[in-house]
């Protein structure tokens, strides 16, 4: 029991159908993965064997059905050619090895004759000094998983997602380990969306950003002109390729946690339920992003909005005041012999003076009614 309590410890940190062979078919030395495996190890006991060199997937598998443990390859981005070998070796079903060499496989878990096949979205916070209408919030990676009942295979696909460090920390709890392939299964699918915790974090903070620029008094304590719409858009489609990581999960994680499985341990599986309320948790945080945004892009686009109406005030306002000065000389320069006070000798001056009241009238009115 030591082991159950220590588990979440150990994994937490902070194409064409390939044909199908059967598992006792002749294990052939393929030179072809060598580039695409990242690596192979055997693990027996919980703990992982030491050969002197790098076992090729196939003298792994073959030692495995030999004396027992379990296997786990890791690959990166593979070629169909560098994944037929392992592929046939293993049995994998020709439908999900085309999943795994293709990529962009939404969220989910199938089952086949002796192996679950799983797809995790991996999710990582780019960081930026200030977020521009072009800016890249969320970058994302994909990790396929086949769990068998002697064997472990990733499949990774971009640059982030290493798992190295999640197979250092596994190694030091030989007892969590020994519970199979099934143990690593759930210790990638907790990094994984311990990876969404952090993100949405990180994300939450651009969003507050934003939110305060969009509501933020302008010049003067005025109406704020808000912020770049072309900004709030691109944060809102960042939030979108974290939804579509997300949200798909949600039902193979129930599935490992509700629904008993062969190649799942039972010690193993109550652990699952933890990280399906985790994934239901980001999903609602990701929900509320997307409207949140939606809200503050309205609010932006009616600020903007007001803000254009009170520019056109003042330009009316101008304008009407404007208006006194052209009206009188407009009629002070035409040309008729007989108009009042031409000739007067105070005539010009009290034009002027009357002229400038009236401007000065209307300015107050204008602005004790807002207007200026």
């Amino acid at each position: 029991m030591s082991m159950i309590r220590d588990l979440r410890a150990v994994v937490r940190p902070s194409a064409r159908p390939l044909p199908r062979k059967e598992a006792a078919a002749p294990f052939e030395p393929d030179t072809t993965t060598s580039s695409a495996v990242v690596d192979c190890a055997v693990y027996r006991d919980g703990a992982r064997l030491e050969s002197g060199r790098t076992l090729s997937p196939q003298e792994a598998m073959r030692e495995v059905r030999r004396d027992g443990g379990f296997v786990w390859i890791g690959l990166h981005e593979p070629t169909e050619a560098e994944f037929a070998g392992i592929a046939s070796a293993f049995g994998l079903h020709p439908l999900a090895v085309e999943d795994a060499v293709q990529a962009h496989q939404r969220p989910k878990l199938e089952r086949y004759d002796d192996s679950l096949f799983t797809v995790f979205k991996t999710v990582h916070y780019v960081e930026h000094d200030q977020l521009t209408a072009s800016s890249e919030v969320i970058d994302t990676g994909e990790v396929m998983c086949f769990t068998g009942r002697d064997f472990f295979i990733t499949v990774r696909h971009g640059g982030q997602g290493s798992l190295r460090a999640l197979r250092h920390r596994l190694q030091e709890d030989p007892e969590l380990l020994a519970k199979g392939p099934s143990a690593v299964l759930h210790a990638i699918a907790d990094h994984v969306v311990d990876g969404y915790l952090a993100v949405a974090d990180s994300v939450q903070d651009d969003i507050d950003e934003v939110e305060t620029e969009v509501f933020s008094p302008g010049r003067n304590g005025g109406v704020s002109r808000g912020v770049d719409s072309a900004r709030i858009y691109q944060l809102k489609r960042e939030v979108l390729e974290f939804k579509r990581a997300v949200a798909p999960l949600q039902r193979p994680m129930q599935l490992l946690s509700e629904r008993p499985m062969r190649l799942v341990d039972p010690d193993i599986q109550k652990y699952f339920r933890d990280v399906a309320d985790h994934v239901a948790r980001v999903h609602e945080q990701v929900m509320g992003f997307d409207e949140l945004l939606n809200s503050i892009l309205q609010a932006n686009l009616a600020q903007a909005s007001v803000a254009q109406n009170e520019d056109m005030r003042k330009i009316t306002a101008w304008a009407a005041i404007i208006a006194v000065p052209t009206m009188v000389c407009g009629v002070y320069g035409m040309n008729f012999k007989y108009m009042p006070e031409l000739h007067w000798k105070y005539g010009y001056p009290v034009i002027m003076s009357v002229t400038v009241a009236l401007c000065l009238g209307i300015h107050r009115t204008l602005k004790r009614n807002g207007w200026l």
